[in-house]
């Protein structure tokens, strides 16, 4: 769902979104924005704004919130895919994969794997879902083998 652009000088704290209807505060309220950096935020927000940066969780955490979000994902496919989203991270990448397509390349490895197709190759066929960028396949394809035996040791 995408909210309207608030008025800045609206004293009635109010927003309309179309789902929903219009929502009004009872007081003022305390706005957190999240950014997956994909567009810049206008310079005067920015001022207006305390920034804090939240890092990636560690292997071991993000493991478990793939078998939590995935349940059908094993252990082992889990962390194989954390370790090479890991390795894609530190890539020049124009998008890294974030969380949601760690998850997302566990559970379509492990549907394709259901389906017939192999270890390794369930991995590499599904990358697509943890990298959505014409460069960034083109960029990690002549190292896509290497990395997914890697992750998979």
């Amino acid at each position: 769902m995408e909210l309207p652009a608030a008025d800045a000088g609206d004293p009635d704290f109010q927003i309309s979104i179309p789902e929903r209807g219009t929502i009004r505060a009872a007081e003022r309220p305390v706005v957190v924005l999240t950014s997956n950096r994909t567009r810049d935020l206008h310079e005067a927000l920015r001022r207006r704004c305390v920034y804090h940066w939240i890092d990636y969780p560690s292997a071991e955490r993000e493991a478990r919130i793939v078998m939590l979000r995935a349940s059908s994902v094993a252990e082992v496919t889990a962390r194989a895919v954390v370790a090479a989203v890991g390795k894609l991270r530190r890539e020049p990448l124009s998008k890294a994969p974030g969380i949601a397509e760690a998850v997302d390349w566990a559970e379509a490895a492990t549907l394709l794997n259901k389906g017939g197709v192999r270890w390794p190759d369930a991995f590499k066929r599904s990358i697509g879902v943890a990298l959505k960028d014409e460069e960034d396949l083109a960029f990690i394809s002549p190292r896509l083998d290497a990395l997914i035996a890697e992750a998979a040791a």
